[in-house]
């Protein structure tokens, strides 16, 4: 995902309004409604998921199903609040009907906005959740398993991949290696804030 910093910044509020409004792709025909981010926009983390499920569709926020839950105490758990210290964005901004993977094209249709929130947020440290995030974010068609543990860079942001909520809840073994990510996290969010 390559940024398109020659396209002008929306002012939020007109980011907002353009994904709402937007008909870019064929998710805007089985969408309830568009789900743009949630969270402090000031905030120096940024999570990015995939795309929103059922439940994100039917209420507007990303992350408010079973996975937000477990998404909810796994930041807690490292002292972070989801509405006070992270904005939570998602790749897609409409939920793939059936909840399947993203395709290419959908994908680039809602690269801009998504270039936009990071522009706008200009977060410190940027948490990729799964595989289809950390591959848009990188650029890459690198598994999650070779990506995790490892400090990645997108346009000079730091950013560390780790598993989605989703997966977790399917793939229990996994949450410890998910906790180490957010402990990678946290240790490298507090160095950061060192040398600033």
């Amino acid at each position: 995902m390559v940024a398109d910093t020659a396209a002008p910044l929306l002012e939020w509020d007109a980011l907002e309004r353009a994904v709402r409004d937007c008909r870019d792709c064929r998710l805007c025909q089985t969408r309830t409604q568009t789900v743009f981010g949630r969270g402090n926009k000031q905030a120096r983390w940024l999570l990015i998921g995939e795309a929103p499920g059922e439940q994100e569709d039917k209420q507007g926020l990303p992350f408010v199903g079973r996975a937000g839950q477990l998404l909810d105490n796994m930041l807690s758990a490292t002292g972070l609040d989801r509405d006070q210290d992270v904005y939570i964005a998602n790749v897609l901004k409409c939920r793939p009907p059936g909840n399947r993977n993203p395709s290419g094209d959908e994908i680039a249709s809602c690269q801009n906005y998504l270039i936009q929130q990071i522009r706008h947020i200009q977060p410190t440290l940027i948490l990729a959740l799964g595989r289809f995030a950390a591959q848009t974010l990188l650029q890459t068609e690198k598994s999650i398993g070779q990506l995790r543990g490892k400090l990645h860079s997108y346009q000079d942001i730091p950013l560390i991949v780790s598993y989605h909520p989703a997966y977790l809840l399917r793939n229990q073994p996994d949450k410890h290696k998910a906790w180490q990510d957010l402990v990678f996290a946290r240790n490298t969010f507090a160095r950061l804030q060192d040398r600033s």
